[in-house]
């Protein structure tokens, strides 16, 4: 719609992932403010660190609100006198309650990192990534009470590389949901009512929030699965195997060109070389391109394997 940036608007989110979207409302908005988290302490010194959308926001000469607390009305008393019109909300990482669902007159609208309604919940990248999805892609949904069980405006799929990792997958979709936000307010509020997921294809799959103990690489399992393991794992928590009870952090995981001797136990290393560490799983050989050890930094395999050599038929995970 032609007077689309006239419309106003408020943004909330706080990484990286929402600074795209957040450039979207820029442009095809008046964005009267940004709500972001709280700054946090970061890095081995523990200063504070400022939200990406904070320092973007900052760039762009908005105001950006911090607030410690959302709920029994704090949040809606700091944007009323913003009067916006539209909320666009990106990965701000708190729930909103329906005093601030209800203020905008035309709601807010969340960009998520899902073909909804799979993957609903805090982590759709990594768990798409995990689950060996082929695809996956973003969302622009109107919200609700729910945990992004709202109507969907419109979605754009992307397929999932054999060896993208979530790392990889997060700077992709973050690009995306910039510019089919950005379309789509381009059109807003002239647009087709949203459809409720019901209608739409697929059944609900919650998306849990990662724990660092999901990280431990279970060999017993597929090779396809392993690997998607590894992918969907990195960068955080990153996945890991035990090795003489301390943790070792396993990246650039793929198919070995090595052939499972069919007595090797899952875990069992075959050997490192210039692509990486072989180890056994349940029905094929995993190579681990780049290894991690405790207070190291990330290498390549051979490197690690340089000043930490494996034995014959070490395994890995006992």
């Amino acid at each position: 719609m032609a007077d689309s940036p006239q419309l106003r608007a408020v943004f909330m989110g706080s990484p990286d992932f929402a600074v795209p979207s957040l450039h979207a409302v820029a442009r095809r908005c008046e964005l009267r403010a940004v709500v972001s988290q709280p700054d946090r302490p970061a890095g081995r010194g523990r200063k504070l660190r400022p939200p990406a959308v904070k320092v973007a926001a900052e760039a762009l000469g908005v105001p950006v609100l911090q607030p410690t607390k959302v709920r029994k009305g704090r949040l809606r008393a700091l944007l009323e006198p913003f009067e916006p019109e539209l909320i666009v909300v990106t990965a701000y990482g708190r729930i909103l309650g329906a005093d601030v669902l209800e203020l905008p007159t035309h709601g807010c609208v969340n960009v998520h990192a899902s073909l909804l309604p799979r993957w609903r919940g805090a982590a759709p990248i990594q768990r798409a990534v995990l689950a060996g999805d082929a695809q996956t892609g973003v969302a622009i949904m109107r919200m609700d009470l729910g945990c992004d069980t709202g109507p969907v405006y419109r979605m754009r799929a992307t397929p999932i590389g054999p060896e993208e990792t979530s790392g990889e997958l997060f700077e992709r979709l973050a690009v995306l949901g910039g510019e089919v936000l950005d379309e789509f307010l381009t059109e807003f509020p002239e647009v087709p009512p949203p459809r409720d997921q019901a209608e739409l294809d697929g059944e609900p799959v919650h998306a849990a929030k990662l724990d660092k103990a999901e990280g431990e690489v279970d060999w017993s399992r597929a090779a396809t699965e392993v690997i998607d393991h590894v992918r969907g794992m990195d960068p955080w928590p990153a996945a890991y195997s035990t090795r003489a009870g301390a943790r070792l952090k396993l990246f650039a995981a793929a198919n070995s060109e090595r052939a499972r001797p069919p007595e090797a136990a899952a875990g069992t290393v075959l050997g490192v070389d210039a692509q990486g560490l072989h180890v056994c799983c349940r029905d094929a050989v995993v190579c681990m391109g780049q290894l991690q050890g405790p207070g190291k930094r990330r290498m390549s395999a051979r490197d690690y394997a340089a000043g930490h050599p494996f034995a014959d038929a070490e395994r890995l995970g006992t």
